[in-house]
């Protein structure tokens, strides 16, 4: 398949793009302060909504899973967290703002959809915090401070499926376990145990001679 160029529409760098579960549109976030959602198809592309309201450079975009509709998260220089959320088509509205951390949020992702509306957070302020949606349209919050002082670089969440969860008998809640990367050359792994997060790995896994810029779980199955 060729390349395809795409057209953002934005005027200044552009740190992070997202395609959503289907292939279909495109999200772009800049320095500009503003995110472009572009159309895409096998050969054309199409500026559909530009979302505005970051007052500093936005670093990163995240789609939820599509059983939560068409939802956004995005994180900004600014501090603030915000999620999008579309109503009629390419109309989209501010569903929410986050302005827990004491520093610009870098780093944001999604929960393994099968955990719910979760979302975790990371920060040069050395924070953590995990936002999760209630049915009232809602959110609950969870801090972790301090969990990496020296500031918060990457984060991923692990599988929700626990190991050997396919081969054994009952049902098994879905895991919820974090590993964050910090400014300390240290990875973390957080486990949310009887309605808090604690530490999973003693002591903190320290391998690198500088900075842990990026972390990432292996699939799972529940087989091993």
């Amino acid at each position: 398949m060729p390349s395809q160029k795409i057209e953002t529409g934005h005027q200044d760098v552009v740190h992070d793009v997202a395609m959503d579960y289907y292939g279909k549109h495109v999200v772009a976030t800049s320095s500009d302060l503003s995110i472009q959602i572009i159309g895409v198809s096998n050969t054309t592309s199409q500026q559909l909504a530009t979302l505005t309201g970051h007052q500093g450079p936005v670093w990163q975009v995240v789609w939820a899973h599509p059983k939560f509709e068409s939802l956004l998260v995005l994180c900004s220089y600014d501090g603030h967290v915000t999620i999008w959320k579309e109503g009629n088509q390419n109309e989209w509205i501010q569903a929410h703002v986050f302005d827990d951390h004491k520093s610009f949020v870098n780093f944001i992702a999604w929960a393994p959809h099968k955990v719910g509306l979760c979302l975790a957070c990371g920060s040069p302020d050395g924070n953590i915090s995990v936002f999760t949606a209630r049915p009232d349209g809602g959110w609950d919050t969870a801090r972790i401070d301090q969990a990496h002082p020296v500031g918060v670089t990457s984060v991923s969440w692990a599988p929700s499926t626990a190991p050997s969860a396919l081969v054994g008998s009952g049902l098994l809640d879905p895991v919820q376990k974090l590993c964050f990367g910090g400014c300390h050359n240290t990875v973390k792994v957080w486990k949310f145990y009887n309605g808090n997060w604690k530490m999973d790995c003693f002591p903190a896994l320290h391998m690198h001679i500088n900075w842990v810029r990026e972390v990432a779980w292996t699939p799972n199955l529940g087989l091993l």
